[in-house]
């Protein structure tokens, strides 16, 4: 509940047509003018660099400083004010806090943003279940009644579900997943580039940032040693899964874009053989897409408690159960091929599928595109002399 003096601050806020803070965003400010005069950690991320461009901290810088954060916690456990030191500076749980009203904020439509963070594992899993067994029930009402569901198809997938269904299933649910996610990340673009010099992207800007999001660059740590996990030690752990999993995600994902151009340029159908491109690309990307997601369950499991936001976990196990779902059904179903589980296999596959491109814009995924966003305006940003006339460096 708010002070007196709180609602008060608010109230005159609002007369003088000020944006009023969260409580998250305010913990954030505050904790950043203790950092602001500390610098200890100065050169752990990018996150304290774009910190001591800045004497004030409105809610535009707070959300672009927010999303550098890889919450690697290295600052918790290099900071003499953090808890129970009275200051209680705890930048990783802060940063996160707001990460996760942002994820809400800038959700399109709003709705689906505050149920998703509040219901992530539980939501995900209905969906998946319930799309599966909608799917289930579309192959027994029109094959030969339930006994289709564990009988070896003739033509393969498509002889369960025609080509130009899949799509018309499967497109509607992607292009919005698409949109979604476009029309957050343009207002989070349009409301941080004031505060981050409104410079343009430069190509040398691109290039820095691309780099740090392809390397993964600040999950080492600050000095290249690693995050912390559920103790003082560092570790590459978290690192060294981020990377099978978002470059499983990717090998995946140009896997079904290939087979897209096999079917329409090529006049090749699914399912493919190896050594075809379709099937090297999703057979590597599903295994690295299957190791990162377990490594990354366990490690959210023995996370330390102040490293992040407790009331997240449900929105991130299920991103990571979603992304490994998908990834053990797709394998398994590829060695189904031909058999008589192969229907079942395959609705469970699309079933998370479809779920995951549903739930894409409102939990963990979109964190990726966020904090993109925010490593391209940082890139531009330090490129600008200093507005408070101290070097960047």
């Amino acid at each position: 509940m708010q002070t007196l003096e709180a609602l008060a601050r608010d109230a005159r806020a609002l007369a003088n047509g000020d944006v009023v803070l969260s409580a998250p965003e305010t913990e954030v400010a505050r904790q950043l003018q203790i950092c602001n005069a500390c610098r200890y950690c100065e050169g752990f991320c990018a996150v304290f660099p774009a910190m001591t461009r800045r004497l004030e901290f409105g809610k535009a810088d707070i959300h672009f400083i927010a999303n550098l954060c890889h919450n690697c916690g290295a600052c918790l456990h290099a900071c003499q004010y953090a808890p129970p030191h009275a200051f209680a500076v705890n930048v990783p749980q802060a940063m996160a806090q707001v990460r996760g009203q942002t994820y809400a904020d800038y959700a399109w439509p709003p709705a689906l943003g505050t149920l998703y963070q509040r219901n992530g594992l539980t939501l995900a899993l209905a969906l998946v279940a319930g799309l599966t067994l909608f799917l289930l029930l579309a192959v027994a009402l029109h094959g030969q009644g339930f006994a289709a569901l564990w009988h070896a198809p003739v033509g393969g997938f498509y002889g369960i579900f025609p080509h130009n269904l899949l799509v018309g299933l499967f497109a509607p649910v992607f292009l919005f997943a698409v949109l979604a996610l476009g029309l957050g990340v343009r207002r989070f673009w349009r409301d941080v580039t004031p505060a981050t010099s409104g410079a343009p992207l430069s190509a040398p800007a691109t290039a820095e940032a691309t780099d740090a999001v392809l390397r993964l660059k600040y999950l080492d740590g600050g000095h290249g040693d690693g995050c912390h996990n559920e103790d003082d030690a560092y570790t590459l752990s978290r690192r060294r899964f981020h990377h099978l999993t978002f470059y499983g995600f990717l090998l995946c994902f140009a896997a079904t874009s290939v087979a897209t151009l096999y079917h329409y340029l090529l006049g090749q159908a699914a399912p493919y053989d190896l050594p075809s491109l379709p099937k090297l690309l999703g057979g590597v990307g599903g295994i690295s897409l299957a190791l990162g997601t377990a490594g990354l369950w366990r490690l959210n499991q023995r996370r330390h408690p102040e490293h992040g936001d407790a009331a997240q976990k449900p929105m991130d196990r299920a991103f990571i159960a979603l992304l490994f779902l998908t990834a053990t059904s797709g394998l398994l179903l590829w060695a189904a091929r031909g058999t008589a589980a192969l229907p079942l296999l395959l609705c469970l596959h699309l079933g998370a599928v479809m779920a995951l491109f549903a739930t894409m814009p409102y939990g963990k995924f979109a964190h990726g595109i966020f904090r993109t966003a925010a490593l391209l305006r940082h890139a531009v940003e330090k490129r600008q002399p200093h507005p408070i006339g101290l070097s960047a460096d």
